[in-house]
């Protein structure tokens, strides 16, 4: 298939453009590089350098390389950031989210593989969440994200439009020359490398006191290789299946501190920890059941492991600064 990946330079859009091209498809990235580097485009991909908000661009992209599918990761994802600057989260991540989508149905493309988030869900009632549990979120982030899948619920009754909304947990490990490296970086486990690296002098717990054993919030991990098996499972799917929305994440539920302590594990480095406040909007828990997905499309994670993730992140992490 000709297939168009938004943010394609990025840590999960890469690893899912490389993956696809490795199936045999042919794929442009589309990313404006405001948290990626050019040398991050996947090798065998056509590469535009383009906002979501470009509409005309984004139109000339899908009718000029015959785009049958997009799959959609191009946003912002920074929860405790989204508290601080609310209107830029609803600008790039729905506003300019629904010019894609105008700018699909004008060029004939109907199939979307879309990038969402366990955020939507906000404090989940019951643990592990599943995807008929309540949409309430708690920061601008997870807000941003479900009022597209709202969208979505719509253009797919009214225009037609073929869609699998994939609601992540925490991302995180590496594939082969690509892993986790945000700009600036905000997540726990390569903050937490860095740490071990010497590149920073130690890491800070927010919050200590949830309603957790530890008193840290707990997060359900999941290994970016079957992060994107799961959107190669999903785009196959949506020839048969006009609508799909799927929980991706392991099932299980690690604290900052057990993260800490698989670092320790994985490193042999001591990890020096701060404790600090805890931030707005951050819910105390949340994990993920993907048996649905397992069940309709029979997706299963190969890396569950906690240490087995770290241990991919850091050996992408110290090949990172090693040539750097």
């Amino acid at each position: 298939m000709n297939l168009l990946v938004t943010g394609g330079a990025g840590y999960i859009g890469g690893t899912v453009a490389g993956m696809l091209i490795e199936s045999g498809h042919r794929v442009v990235v589309y990313d404006n590089l405001c948290h990626s580097q050019r040398s991050a485009v996947p090798a065998g991909s056509v590469f535009v350098e383009g906002d979501i908000g470009e509409r005309a661009r984004l139109e000339d992209t899908l009718r000029t390389h015959q785009i049958e599918a997009v799959l959609h990761f191009a946003a912002l994802i920074e929860a405790g950031e989204s508290m601080q600057a609310p209107a830029q989260y609803f600008s790039n991540n729905t506003a300019s989210a629904l010019i894609l989508f105008q700018a699909m149905e004008t060029a004939g493309v109907g199939k979307l593989v879309f990038s969402s988030t366990a955020a939507v869900y906000g404090e989940p009632a019951t643990t592990p969440i599943e995807e008929d549990a309540a949409l309430h979120p708690t920061n601008p982030y997870g807000e941003s994200k479900l009022m597209v899948e709202q969208m979505l619920v719509w253009l797919q009754r009214i225009r037609g439009l073929r869609y699998a909304s994939l609601r992540y947990f925490n991302v995180a490990g590496a594939m082969p020359g690509r892993g986790e490296a945000h700009e600036p970086e905000s997540h726990l486990i390569p903050l937490v490398l860095d740490v071990a690296l010497g590149r920073r002098q130690s890491i800070r717990i927010y919050g200590s006191d949830y309603p957790t054993p530890d008193g840290t919030c707990i997060r359900d991990y999941i290994h970016v290789g079957d992060l994107a098996d799961a959107h190669l499972l999903a785009l196959a799917a949506l020839d048969r299946v006009p609508r799909m929305i799927y929980n991706l994440g392991n099932g299980r539920g690690f604290s900052v501190r057990e993260v800490i302590e698989s670092v320790r594990r994985v490193t042999g480095h001591p990890i020096p920890v701060e404790e600090c406040p805890p931030r707005p909007g951050d819910p105390a828990v949340l994990v993920a059941s993907s048996k649905k997905i397992a069940r309709e499309l029979g997706w299963k994670p190969r890396h569950p492991g906690l240490d087995e993730i770290v241990a991919d992140a850091w050996q992408w992490h110290r090949q990172r600064y090693a040539s750097s």
